[in-house]
């Protein structure tokens, strides 16, 4: 039996360079987060009340969370507590 080679299969050369890709996709992305601690409390204030209220309609939960005119500067405030706990 001859084994053809899988058409989908990367060649090594084209392996390293997804790799590459990848680990610049990643540095990349580390970069935006570390420029926008914002995300990180965003992301944790969106989960922390998922947790707690463990919406049964968890797509309309999302989006009256992320549609609420006061996430702004509820985010702002909770930046500014992270700070003052830093110092």
């Amino acid at each position: 039996m001859d084994q053809q080679p899988d058409p989908g299969a990367l060649s090594p050369e084209q392996q390293e360079k997804l790799r590459q890709f990848k680990i610049k996709t990643r540095i990349a992305n580390e970069m935006y987060l570390r420029a926008h601690p914002e995300v990180d409390v965003l992301l944790s204030d969106f989960l922390r009340d998922v947790f707690l209220k463990r919406p049964a309609d968890i797509r309309k939960f999302a989006a009256d969370y992320f549609i609420d005119p006061n996430l702004p500067e509820k985010i702002r405030v909770q930046m500014e507590d992270k700070a003052a706990v830093k110092i």
